[in-house]
């Protein structure tokens, strides 16, 4: 999927802000394009060509960029004079891990293109989001909960039981990678550049007669140290919060820390879960929320008409990156699934829809997403009971 920061670097010339209905050069914007692109000759001819082709939305984002870098001759760039960006990529498993070494595969293409893609890994997230704020990282690939502290709208994403399945999942990314959404993928000195589904999460216990709500009260869950929230949700239902970070929490409840886990399906084999269900643990088959990997840029590095064309490559590859994830999943044993009625299916929803809305209520969670997540559940069931108390 890093394929896709190609179009940022190839098309770092369109931070001079050049529209398709704006295409005089100032001296100023004429010597930087020119800096940029050593060797090619900048005139007006060259932008309007450039603008008709990054405007088209009628050819395939990677059709686009090859026609670029063809048209002002990048791939040709003499040995030193790659264009350079700083991409910091969360990866739990490190530089061995799955997302660095499709990071790596992506950064030998970039190369072709005259493109240096410097890939830097994190296994601390933490780390990560400080070294994008300081600004050593140009851009920082990082959960969806972690992107709610530069974007509230796309860090909602993640909310509670909002996107039920993967075909909801695929209708809101599709969505948002839709131009008219390009001013909400900015906020502050921050742009989202790309959102790919990391697939659902689940409640793992080590014990699978915690099957429902109330069989979880008196146990301990694992929360994340970073959001206050999720104690409070947890306290609610009587159980216990365990302040913990994402690496600590795997190895908290396969030690037997923790009796609960809510984590990502990919996580049964990365992080080893088996080993905190075994012997009569498992996982409940109900998903609580869609996860969202997202690739936070720098607007001073990344302008937002670069990371709009990045948003559409990154949905163009929503199908390949659903199937890396699927992969992923199907490594869970069936044996593991724990089945629940459906009068509890229904009480994990109520819960969850209070939930949202409380924290709606709160700020914490953006309600312009919660509402459009909200319409995409209404289109594919209409016959819930959200859809017509016009809540």
């Amino acid at each position: 999927m890093f394929r896709f920061l190609l179009a940022s670097l190839i098309l770092t010339l369109s931070s001079l802000c050049i529209g398709a209905e704006e295409l005089r050069l100032s001296q100023e914007q004429q010597q930087k394009m020119e800096q940029l692109l050593p060797g090619v000759d900048v005139d007006q001819d060259l932008v309007r060509s450039l603008a008709d082709i990054f405007y088209s939305r009628d050819m395939p984002v990677r059709v686009r960029l090859g026609a670029i870098a063809k048209l002002v001759g990048i791939d040709q760039m003499p040995p030193g004079t790659a264009l350079n960006r700083k991409i910091c990529i969360w990866d739990i498993a490190g530089r061995n891990g799955p997302v660095f070494q499709a990071a790596m595969e992506q950064r030998a293409m970039a190369l072709e293109y005259g493109i240096d893609l410097e890939m830097i890994p994190f296994t601390n997230e933490t780390i990560l989001v400080e070294e994008l704020k300081a600004g050593r990282c140009d851009a920082g690939l990082m959960s969806g909960m972690r992107a709610r502290l530069f974007n509230s709208y796309t860090g909602t994403i993640d909310a509670i039981g909002a996107i039920p399945d993967n075909q909801h999942m695929r209708t809101l990314l599709q969505v948002l990678a839709h131009p008219s959404q390009a001013g909400r993928m900015v906020q502050g000195e921050y742009v989202i550049m790309g959102i790919f589904s990391g697939g659902a999460a689940h409640v793992f216990v080590n014990d699978k007669r915690i099957s429902s709500l109330a069989k979880a009260a008196g146990k301990k869950v694992a929360v994340l140290d970073y959001d206050k929230t999720q104690s409070e949700m947890v306290a609610g239902i009587g159980a216990t919060p365990v302040p913990s970070d994402i690496v600590s929490a795997p190895n908290k409840f396969n030690n037997g820390v923790v009796d609960i886990l809510a984590a990502p399906l990919i996580a049964y084999e990365l992080l080893e879960l088996y080993k905190g269900m075994e012997p009569d643990g498992g996982i409940v088959n109900y998903p609580i929320a869609q996860i969202s990997m997202q690739l936070v840029g720098r607007l001073d590095k990344f302008p937002n008409e670069v990371a709009q064309l990045i948003r559409e490559a990154s949905f163009e590859a929503y199908d390949e990156v659903r199937a890396r994830v699927k992969t992923e999943e199907d490594r869970v044993p069936d044996r593991w699934w724990i089945e629940i009625p459906a009068d509890e299916k229904r009480e994990y929803e109520a819960m969850m829809q209070e939930a949202r809305d409380t924290l709606r209520e709160q700020d914490y969670y953006d309600g312009r997403m919660l509402d459009l997540q909200s319409r995409i559940r209404c289109k594919f069931d209409p016959s819930r009971g959200e859809c017509s108390n016009n809540k």
